[in-house]
This record gives structure tokens, sequence and C-alpha cells, in this order.
């Protein structure tokens, strides 16, 4: 639908312009087109990914660790279940004492300053550089190089002389750091010191047991968001014990060792008009509920997400059923509780996009049909957004080309600047699609990522770095579930259902090779440790403010010459590598382990014949 597009494109424009600090519309004004958005098409894609920031003129930077989202907990229930899955995983190491600390969670633009380098968290992989932020007046709590935090405006501040300027605090703070241009508002702020990057090392801290934080965490919520005149949006509860953190990892979303506590968010009753059944990737046919309008937090609600087919005859589900939704912060509507059943309950037995009899998987209906329209519109969505490497292939996009018959990443790497005018593009945007197509392939991406965008099942960003630490891209075609079972990570099921998803796409990931991808390989495990380097299989941790280069740059050397490259000293770090300005609490952590301390230059030095531009 034309409205549709028309909307979407809106909401880029006003999303772009807020993250780079010029907000065109209020939140509310924001927020109420995205709601219509929902209200007309729920399934579009614009409502289920998080815009990246793009800070035009700055220069892009790779984050050593990915700055990954939080799992979130809305109930005591949900955070119990977190803290039982994090005793579980820990006594599976040998560690029965588990204690968490808890700090506010921000509500301001997230960013890492390691001391030459200031990043947002752009896509979480690569950020932009920001140092120019303390020039104009950002203050860095506690000096520069403490990590992860966010820039904010102190609170009380803002209440009193901004709010009736801005709509929320964040827009003047994105405003002051990626603007060249501050407005009189900003510039007042600045000279009265009000504006912060504050590391999330510096916010006050609550510490305790499992069970204290279970049982205490509205108190300890309360208590630590009157101790915090920032904005914040609930607080974050973490592991203490690095080897815990270790041994439970992450997934392509978020660290397992951490999970943001929220207060539930506003729900209202109200009845339903009608389903519908929208379509992934993957072929799980979904509902979506029709229900007469109500207002929640501040928007019109008339779509909810019903999450499964199951769900719906279960709690019988369907016309006049009465219902309990919700919305938390940003989250889309969904289904709280059922108070009246219906008597109408009508579960699909064909896919309402390709006519294909539906199956069940537990409680999804699935449509196993490679073919079906929609599921190739969706994964082929999916392979450009995962990449990244590529503009201009929006869903309207695709679907034309689906439409005409170019049903296939094989076919869409085929085309050229004619073939896009041969089927009613125009002229500059066929020329935009035939360069984005060649940029594509030449420009660098890592393999994961390569492997990641194909959307096998169980198979998302973590665990394509993974897999691929043990297996080389071109030989995972063959790959047997026994074989990937017995990388640690991967379970029985798991596996199987990676082999399916390769196979079922083997002709198309050897196509892909076969045309030249500029990949970056991922660096076996096997070859780490054994490379003849003076580094080679020893963890490292790099710290301080490097003279010779910055510290992303020499974390991938690192890599490449063998080396474990780790976050934090543990017990099974080798060396710490120091720069200038040196916490001497991981100095002291360093002796403890037994890890041995060396300069920057010392650490040069002996990797001096080895490096592909030594000094």
């Amino acid at each position: 639908m034309e409205e549709i597009e028309r909307l979407v494109e809106t909401l880029k424009r006003y999303n772009e312009a807020y993250r780079n600090g010029k907000p065109l519309v209020s939140d509310h004004e924001y927020d109420s087109l995205v709601q219509k958005l929902r209200e007309l098409d729920p399934a579009h894609p614009f409502l289920h990914i998080v815009e990246p920031e793009k800070f035009e003129a700055r220069k892009e930077v790779r984050h050593p660790v990915p700055m990954l989202s939080t799992e979130k907990a809305y109930t005591k229930e949900a955070l119990a279940r977190f803290v039982i899955r994090v005793k579980k995983d820990a006594a599976e190491i040998g560690i029965t004492d588990i204690l968490f600390k808890v700090t506010p969670k921000l509500d301001g633009l997230a960013a890492r300053d390691d001391g030459n380098i200031f990043a947002t968290r752009g896509n979480g992989e690569v950020g932009y550089e920001i140092s120019s932020a303390f020039k104009k007046g950002v203050i860095p709590v506690g000096g520069r190089g403490l990590g992860l935090g966010e820039v904010v405006i102190v609170k009380s501040y803002f209440d009193e002389h901004l709010s009736g300027e801005f709509e929320h605090p964040r827009n003047m703070v994105v405003g002051i750091v990626t603007s060249d241009t501050l407005n009189v508002f900003a510039e007042k702020a600045l000279q009265d010191e009000v504006v912060y990057f504050v590391p999330y090392a510096a916010l006050p801290v609550w510490n305790g047991s499992a069970d204290e934080l279970v049982q205490n965490i509205d108190n300890i919520l309360s208590d630590l968001t009157v101790k915090t005149d920032y904005p914040t949006d609930g607080v974050v509860a973490e592991v203490t014990d690095k080897e815990v953190k270790k041994y439970m990892g992450s997934t392509a979303h978020h660290y397992r060792w951490q999970i943001a506590y929220k207060k539930k968010g506003e729900t209202a009753i109200t009845v339903v008009e009608g389903i519908r059944w929208q379509v992934g990737r993957t072929g799980n046919v979904t509902p979506v509920l029709g229900v007469s309008p109500v207002s929640l937090s501040g928007a019109t609600i008339r779509r909810v997400t019903a999450h499964n087919a199951g769900l719906i005859l279960k709690k019988k589900i369907g016309i006049n059923a009465e219902v309990e939704v919700i919305r938390s912060g940003e989250v889309i509507p969904k289904l709280e509780k059922v108070i009246k059943e219906s008597n109408q309950i009508v579960i699909p037995d064909k896919c309402p996009s390709c006519g294909n009899a539906l199956e069940w998987n537990n409680d999804f209906l699935k449509c196993n049909n490679d073919s079906c329209k929609a599921r190739i519109e969706q994964s082929l969505s999916h392979w450009f957004k995962v990449l990244g490497n590529a503009d201009w292939f929006g869903i309207k996009t695709i679907q034309r080309l689906v439409d005409n018959g170019f049903d296939s990443l094989e076919k869409i790497y085929a085309m050229s600047e004619s073939s896009f005018l041969d089927i009613g593009f125009g002229p500059v945007q066929s020329k935009n699609l035939a360069e984005a197509i060649n940029t594509s392939k030449n420009k660098r991406v890592e393999d994961w990522r390569f492997l990641s965008a194909f959307g096998i099942s169980d198979l998302g960003n973590g665990d394509s770095r993974k897999l691929l630490s043990h297996i080389k891209l071109e030989e995972l075609v063959e790959v047997k579930a026994e074989q990937i079972e017995k990388i640690h990570g991967f379970g029985a099921i798991t596996s199987q259902s990676i082999e399916n998803g390769i196979a079922r796409i083997k002709d198309t990931m050897n196509h892909m090779l076969s045309i030249g991808f500029n990949l970056d390989k991922t660096l076996l495990a096997k070859e780490r440790d054994s490379l003849d380097t003076p580094i080679a299989g020893k963890g490292i941790v790099f710290t301080g403010k490097m003279l010779h280069g910055n510290r992303e740059e020499m974390q991938a050397e690192a890599r490449r010459l063998g080396a474990r490259v780790q976050s934090s000293v543990t017990g099974k770090t080798d060396y710490l590598v120091c720069g200038e300005k040196v916490g001497a609490k991981k100095i002291e952590k360093a002796k403890t382990s037994g890890s041995r301390i060396i300069s920057e230059t010392d650490y040069l030095n002996m990797i001096k014949r080895f490096r592909s531009d030594p000094l």
C-alpha cells in the first residue's frame, strides 16, 4: 500500500533526524505515527528492528566487544527465572555462592570511552567517534577511559529548565553530541555543567545474594532511582563472578548473565474483533489480534501480538473474547491475559500467503513451502539487513523484485542497472540498486555475518561466529550434526536443525561463495593455538590509552596472531598490556591472577617481526 510506504519513509526521516540530534517532531508525535503503522501493517519490518545510528561525516569505530542489548524482565517471576538459570549454569562449573550487583538503567545515549576513542553504540558492532563532545563541554564522570556508559543530562535541571522545550532528555543530549551547531538551550546546559558521560562503573550499586535480589527488587529499584539524578528506566542486575560471566556468554542480542528489571507496563482491557495471520521468513504463521480501540501509554491500540496459534487454542481467543493487553515502553503491544473466552475459535489450515497446507510445530503453525512469496520476501529482507553492507533494498523494493520473478539471491546478484530499469525502477534508483549489489560483494564483511544473513534457524550472529571458529565456511555445506554437537554450546536438537538448514540452502550458499564476496575469515581455534607467534593461544587484555594505535586495531592484530583477546583480567589472562592511565584495580587483579604485566612498547617489541606493518 502506498500509504504504508509513505508512512515508513516519514518515520525513517524523523528517526534519522532524531538520532542526529535534530528532532523534527516530538516523541509523542513520532510514537503516534509508529502506532499508526502498527495498525496498518503490524508485520512491517520497520517495527521489528532497531534503527541503527547513522552520524554523517563521523568516523566509524568497530567495538572490541559488541555493545549488546539487555534482556528485560517486567515481573519478579521473570527475574526469578533468570536467577535460576544463573544458579544452574554456575553450578555446572562448581560455583555455588552467587552474588549480584544492581545499578540504575540510564536512559541516555549509550557510548564507550577507552580513554582514546569515545564512540556511540551504533549498530552494536560498529559505532561512531564522538570525542568532540568533550570539547563542547560534556563532562566525563570520574575522568576518561572508564568504559561503557551513557551521555545524560541532570534530570532535575532538565525538569526545571528544559522540559517545556524538549519532549525527552535524550533528544537534547543526542543533539549536543552529534550536532555541529548547538542551540541556546544546549549551550546553556553545557555552560551550567549539567551534561555528563556517566560510566556504568560510576553509578550507585546494590550488592547482594540471589534471594535478596528477587525478594527486594522493587525496593532496590526505588532506592537506586532516588539516588540517581539522571533519567532512568529501571535497573540492571548482573552476576559479579567473572568466571560465571565467561561461562554463560551471550546471544547475538544480549549477555546471558545480565538482565534489566523494569516496572510492568500499562495495561488495558479490550475486545477482540478479528485475527490476522502473518508469515515470517522461517515459515512460522503467527496471529495478530484486531481489538476494539483502547488508549494505552498515550497511544490508541488496535493491533496486539498473540504469540502463536497454540495460545489461541489454549486460551480460546477469538471474536468477542475480552482480553487484557500490555504495552511497556517501546515494546509492541501484546496479550497479557484472557478475561473472557470466545466460542468462535478459528485456526487456519492453509498459509495466508501461498495457500499451502500448514503443519503444527509445537505451538506454532508453519508453512513449509520454500516457494511461499511471504517467506521469500522476508528471507531476502533478512539477508540485506544482517549483511549490512548494501543500502536501498527495503521491503517495498524486495516485493517488487519478487513480483517480477527475481525471487532468489542468485537472481538478484546477477542483475544489472538495465535489469532494474526493465522492471520499472527509475533511472536513479536503478543505478543505486546496481551499485549497491556491487558494493555488497566488494565491501569487506565478516564471514560469520555472511553466514548469519542466510537466516538459518538457530544460527544467528553469535552462534555463526562460534561455529566458524571450529569449522571453515567453505566446509559447512557438508557439515553433519555430530560435528556441530561437539562444539561447546551446541546441543543435539540445535545441531540437527543447523545441519538441516544448511542442507536446504546448500546450492545458494555455494553460489554466493563463488561470486567473490570480500570476506574476513574467522580464525579457527586450532589454527590460532598452533600459530608460531609469541602470543598464539595466549589470553591478552589491553588497557589504558595506547600510543601506537587504537585499541581496536591492536586487538584485531592480536587475534590474527593467534591470541585470545579478553575484555577483563581473569585467571586465564597471560598478558596485561598497559598503555597510559591504567587503573590500579586492574593492575592489582593481574598480579593476583598471576598475569604478566607488560608495557605497550614491550608488547610491540615482542610481536615486531610478526607484524604486517612493524614499527
